[in-house]
């Protein structure tokens, strides 16, 4: 069994900002850390956001996406069964009604639930409580 970490903690590991030391942390301390092919794009998606809010500079970009890529080959485990996962993300969903659950969120739950994951790490309140929902243990950075 391996820890599950969503891109909202992933980010950390990257780009200085509270509660980053405590998902290095978190992250040394899990003996496999998995996440989904979301991640790739989600994070991508982080640093040119922050990129164009002025909260970071390009060079800096560049050497978060760079250690990012070589860390995919060397400490996340991306599982690619990506489409298998989509009609469990969507039960998901109903499965919880009362929390509100987005489509990407919800797939990460699903990945997390179908790997059997120890512990999901985010710094996301709103799937810190679905995951908690769902009977997965939570490790929360926000």
């Amino acid at each position: 069994m391996a820890a599950y970490i969503d891109t909202s903690a992933l980010a950390k590991c990257y780009i200085r900002e509270p509660r980053s030391l405590d998902v290095l942390d978190w992250a040394d301390t899990q003996d496999e850390i998995v996440t989904s092919p979301l991640t790739l794009v989600e994070f991508r998606c982080v640093l040119a956001c922050r990129r164009r809010a002025r909260q970071i500079d390009p060079s800096l970009e560049r050497v978060a996406l760079a250690a990012f890529d070589r860390d995919v080959q060397a400490r996340w485990r991306i599982h690619q069964d990506a489409a298998s996962l989509f009609s469990e993300a969507r039960q998901l969903i109903d499965l919880i009604p009362e929390l509100p659950l987005r489509a990407l969120d919800a797939l990460h739950l699903a990945y997390a639930r179908h790997y059997g994951a120890t512990s999901f790490a985010t710094a996301d309140k709103n799937q810190a409580e679905a995951a908690h929902a769902l009977g997965i243990p939570v490790s929360i950075f926000y």
